[in-house]
């Protein structure tokens, strides 16, 4: 009986508050406390006649005149003890201020009047003039517009504090509400993992929380349970964003994604509103991803010292996260996603296992993983014959997957900018030199001298890495200023998991080669090798501190990565044995490289001559000048072995050209007979 009735009644449809109707009653009581004097009682007036306002005055009625000349009108204010006899009321119900309104024909007969009744001791109260316009509509509009502006401004900032300026049921109340942007079908992002190159590790455990959330049943009937959360870590540009995308994008389940920053706000408590509020819509759509980016934001390690002057609202944020992601409370079948590129900082609680129970690193493509990203950005450039991918993937050691992007995209622009049909090698190789070394800037002006000193600079660092082992490959030498540089050298670098000690060691010698060979044959030295001792001297110290690669200081490190800590790991004493030593390990390959020069003078100076002249010098010159470089890496291999098969496809596109044309004069004869 109960059920019918509960079912019987009817539902009532009752409105939804608005915020609109709280700011229509503000202004309403704004409005009548304005126009009733502040809720108190307002003062009486009623208008007379000429003469009986003269009659009022002489019997001593007045207090004071004031004289509207725009009007021809006055206001004479009563004194309080004759307040009854005028308007037959008290006080109580006049007001303490009331006045007579009384019209006069012309002011010098007014003004006579008033003096007579001043001699006379009728009148001593103040007598003024006020030139106002009493027009009610200009009242309402010079009294009322302040406020509305002023309530205007008011509700503005209300609604841009409920947070996306449109207003909204919540206004200032829906500070606290989570700004994550919801995406009911991942297919809204169109990217999938087809999309991702490379980060083949990191994609294969992505997939398994997205393959849980589709058939979970394969992994709990062998007892497993899917991790709580994956923190995604790698260097900018890498691709943590995009795998979060393509997650998205596959899993077909809500996704949630917003920053960290997004939970910082000025008001007190604002952040962890925030986060409990996440929760609570992750918990609703449960199963369900939350994907927050740059967590460091908000994940940063609490301060263990009071006095550093710790953030407690961040830090109360943070708690809030940790307790939301493993609590007392239940999450089942909310899946934590999270990126950032600074995981050294972030919190321990924060990355112990039962929060982020993985940590995928995303680290910078190898070579292989360069070509599949190259693969995938060359999708939409059209390209020619002459673009070799592997060449490419080669060129660009140490890219991110973000920089490729840019590569292809600098090296369409660049043969739009030629008026090219399609994008060519020289395209993409002019893209890399654009974003390595910087704009070329042809039109700097240099002194003869100058260009010289370049030159031989330049040469020098050409001459050393030819002739030392573990050097990298050199593929060309300019001397064409870009950027702050005023000339460079590119290398071909072999990739290698590990570095040893020699291979360091000639890297020293071939970078302080530009220093040598200005020191040698310009006799005298320039701050073109700032960017060089800067480089070297980082290498050797972390040779020495780090590496342990020293006589002195044998199979030690002093690497210290831990936070607020503001003293060297090391005495004063060890400081001046590591200063010695990398002073030494500095100065002997700086000799080293004069020996070499000294050795190769006469190359080295056709190289420069060579320089001056073209400006742009390939390994192809280097390699007339002197002769097969002793040493052959593996890089240098396969740079071969691709140019010759360049060149011989090459040579085959143009034989076939070559016949297609005599085909076509033939046909044209044949035609023409």
């Amino acid at each position: 009986m109960n059920k019918q009735n509960n079912n019987s009644n009817p539902k009532m449809n009752m409105p939804k508050f608005n915020m609109n109707w709280l700011y229509f009653i503000v202004l309403a009581i704004l409005a009548f406390l304005f126009f009733t004097g502040g809720g108190g009682k307002s003062s009486v007036s009623v208008t007379t006649s000429y003469s009986e306002f003269k009659q009022m005055v002489l019997k001593g009625y007045a207090k004071e005149i004031v004289v509207n000349g725009n009007e021809k009108k006055l206001q004479m204010y009563v004194t309080p003890d004759h307040i009854r006899d005028v308007f037959k009321q008290g006080v109580n119900d006049t007001g303490t201020n009331p006045f007579v309104v009384v019209e006069y024909g012309s002011v010098d007969n007014l003004e006579n009047f008033i003096e007579e009744a001043r001699t006379a001791k009728k009148f001593t109260g103040k007598y003024s003039y006020e030139n106002k316009d009493s027009s009610d509509l200009m009242n309402i509009l010079v009294n009322v517009l302040p406020f509305v502006f002023l309530v205007g401004i008011w509700i503005f900032f209300m609604r841009r504090m409920g947070g996306g300026g449109a207003g909204g049921a919540g206004g200032v109340f829906s500070v606290g509400k989570s700004k994550a942007k919801m995406y009911e079908k991942g297919g809204e992002m169109n990217i999938t993992f087809k999309d991702v190159a490379g980060q083949e590790g990191a994609k294969q455990e992505i997939q398994e929380i997205v393959d849980f959330l589709k058939n979970p049943a394969k992994y709990t009937d062998l007892g497993g349970k899917i991790p709580k959360g994956a923190l995604l870590v790698g260097p900018p540009g890498t691709g943590k964003t995009l795998l979060a995308k393509a997650v998205a994008g596959e899993a077909g389940v809500p996704f949630f994604s917003m920053s960290g920053s997004d939970f910082v706000e000025m008001f007190v408590g604002v952040g962890a509103s925030r986060v409990r509020d996440l929760f609570h819509q992750a918990k609703e759509k449960s199963p369900c991803i939350i994907f927050i980016d740059e967590i460091d934001a908000v994940g940063r390690a609490r301060s263990k010292n009071p006095s550093m002057g710790g953030n407690d609202e961040r830090e109360n944020t943070l708690n809030a996260l940790l307790t939301e992601m493993d609590g007392f409370g239940t999450n089942s079948g909310v899946i934590i996603l999270a990126a950032t590129n600074r995981a050294d900082i972030l919190d321990s609680a924060l990355l112990r296992a039962g929060r982020f129970d993985r940590q995928i690193h995303v680290d910078l493509p190898d070579l292989n993983e360069r070509k599949e990203v190259f693969k995938v950005h060359l999708r939409r450039v059209k390209i020619d014959e002459t673009v070799d991918i592997d060449f490419l993937a080669r060129q660009t050691p140490g890219f991110s997957g973000a920089d490729i992007a840019n590569v292809c995209n600098e090296s369409a622009l660049i043969a739009a900018r030629h008026n090219s049909k399609t994008v060519g090698k020289q395209d993409f190789l002019d893209a890399v030199d654009r974003i390595i070394g910087g704009l070329e800037k042809k039109t700097k002006i240099m002194t003869v001298e100058e260009k010289r000193s370049i030159a031989i600079h330049e040469a020098g660092h050409a001459t050393i890495s030819w002739f030392t082992e573990f050097a990298n490959p050199l593929v060309k030498v300019s001397i064409v200023p870009r950027g702050r540089a005023l000339g460079a050298a590119w290398y071909l670098p072999e990739e290698r998991q590990i570095t040893t000690k020699d291979a360091m060691l000639d890297e020293i010698c071939s970078l302080l080669g530009g220093r040598a060979a200005e020191d040698l044959f310009v006799g005298r030295i320039s701050t073109g090798a700032m960017n060089d001792l800067e480089r070297v001297t980082k290498t050797a110290y972390g040779m020495i501190a780090y590496a342990g690669m020293s006589t002195q200081l044998p199979n030690i490190c002093f690497y210290n990565n831990t936070e607020y800590q503001f003293q060297r790991p090391y005495s004063e004493t060890t400081a001046k044995v590591m200063d010695d030593e990398v002073l030494k390990l500095i100065n002997e390959q700086y000799e080293r490289a004069k020996e070499i020069l000294k050795e190769h003078a006469e190359g080295h100076a056709q190289l420069a001559q060579l320089l001056i002249d073209r400006e742009v010098i390939f390994a192809e010159d280097v390699e007339r000048i002197f002769g097969k470089r002793p040493w052959v890496s593996r890089s240098e291999e396969v740079l071969e072995a691709q140019q010759r098969a360049q060149a011989e496809a090459m040579a085959e596109q143009r034989a076939k050209e070559l016949e297609e044309e005599k085909e076509q004069q033939n046909k044209d004869k044949e035609d023409k007979q």
